[in-house]
């Protein structure tokens, strides 16, 4: 399943690998794009093994903030 969430909060290059690496360590997360100037990360993840709720926690407890509205899939 694809997925996009609104995360705010990077401002930099380490930012955006510190939300990708929050992610891929997680198994269920195919892979995980962030971009700095959208404020978006995208993400490829097996819904059996991991869920939405999951992946925004991880964003979080990276630092970052995930907006309410800004998921999508």
């Amino acid at each position: 399943m694809k997925a996009a969430f609104k995360v705010q909060g990077m401002t930099c290059g380490g930012c955006e690998r510190s939300v990708e690496n929050a992610l891929n360590k997680h198994p269920g997360v195919q892979s995980a794009e962030a971009d700095r100037a959208s404020e978006t990360v995208s993400m490829e993840f097996d819904p059996a093994l991991i869920d939405r709720a999951t992946l925004a926690k991880a964003i979080a407890e990276a630092g970052f903030h995930v907006s309410p509205d800004g998921a999508s899939s």
